[in-house]
């Protein structure tokens, strides 16, 4: 497997997949110790730097996270709870860290469960919420499925605690290295480059391609790969789309691997000055219809202050965005289970505060 950390163990059954072959395109690039989109972010001007400071300054938005004494409904979650149904569920645990029960097996994406999302617990981007369940509590789990190394995506004090309770942790190139770092076996953690695949037991996991970055300081940008990921199980077909900006890549992966029974997208800390690398809501649904999607999951949310829109605008864009393209979404509360054959109906929970949102979301419908 190219690029691939000398250090951490690879399955022999990964593969480049053959459904790949159905769209031209090809892995990642990688060149002086770095690695590179196929669709270069445009890098942001030193006047678009002052600008984007003075707005963090200045203009900051009028409820940038939640008010109250339970500003986000959790539903508290016990092991014994998780292990009671019979069929393919998802649990949302904050931001676009989520449980997936397929087949009888646990899956988890980029679990986060510190109070911060930072490198210090005393300060940056603090949770709204506390998680439904610790990770001590999880039952045991066949894969960690981790789209790439940003602070609210993959979490130290949370890999720790899950280190021995998972078979196998699934990775970008070049994050395998940082978990070793935290304990985690290197023969428990297999690498992927852009398209390649693997089945285990009945699921196949393909890492498929993402717009975006990454870095954990100052020395360390893009010395990993990102990516997102299809979960094949043989009822369901999911994708997980970890942080993107909009690019052609989601018709080539709704090309080869669709339709999508549920699509899990980010819609949240997106911002005009950044949309090369986090969508806008608007590029979120569209990058669902390209994925030839049904049911649509919009994650990276709700759970961290990573922008400079009001915590609830990305649930009130997209709402109403959905409802425009007949799209049908799914939006559970944190911890609330989704049977994912028959997903059932929601309602728009982040509105329990009406005098915090009224006056604001008549605001925004007449921009």
């Amino acid at each position: 497997m190219a690029h691939s950390s000398e250090t951490v163990a690879e399955l022999p059954a990964i593969t480049a997949d053959p459904a790949s072959q159905l769209v031209s395109s090809s892995g990642s690039l990688f060149r002086k110790k770095r690695f590179y989109n196929h669709h270069t972010p445009q890098a942001m001007t030193v006047p678009g730097l002052f600008r984007l400071l003075g707005r963090y300054l200045f203009a900051r938005p009028a409820v940038p996270a939640p008010i109250g004494p339970v500003p986000v409904p959790v539903h508290a979650l016990t092991a014994s709870q998780l292990l009671v149904p019979s069929v393919d569920t998802l649990y949302r645990l904050g931001h676009s860290t989520l449980l997936l029960k397929l087949n009888g097996e646990f899956w988890l994406t980029d679990p986060v469960f510190a109070k911060r999302a930072s490198p210090l617990q005393w300060i940056g981007p603090k949770r709204f919420h506390e998680p439904p369940l610790m990770p001590e509590q999880l039952p045991a789990l066949k894969g960690i499925i981790i789209s790439h190394n940003h602070y609210d995506h993959l979490d130290e004090m949370s890999i720790k605690a899950l280190a021995s309770r998972c078979e196998q942790f699934y990775v970008p190139q070049g994050v395998g290295r940082k978990l070793q770092q935290w304990g985690v076996a290197a023969e428990n953690i297999t690498e992927f480059d852009w398209w390649q695949s693997v089945q285990v037991g009945g699921t196949q996991l393909v890492a498929t391609p993402a717009r975006h970055f990454s870095g954990r300081g100052l020395f360390d940008t893009d010395r990993s790969l990102w990516c997102s990921w299809v979960i094949r199980s043989p009822a369901l077909s999911v994708f997980f789309s970890g942080d993107t900006g909009y690019f052609d890549g989601f018709k080539q992966i709704g090309e080869a691997y669709g339709p999508f029974d549920i699509t899990c997208i980010e819609t949240g800390a997106y911002d005009r000055d950044w949309p090369d690398v986090h969508m806008l809501p608007e590029q979120s649904l569209q990058a669902h219809l390209d994925l030839n999607g049904c049911y649509m999951l919009p994650i990276h949310n709700g759970t961290f202050d990573l922008a400079l829109h009001d915590w609830f605008e990305p649930f009130e864009r997209i709402t109403a965005l959905a409802a425009a393209q007949q799209v049908p979404l799914l939006m559970p509360q944190i911890g609330e289970p989704v049977q994912l054959s028959v997903p059932q109906y929601w309602y728009p929970w982040w509105r329990q505060h009406e005098s915090e949102l009224v006056g604001i979301i008549e605001a925004m419908g007449t921009d």
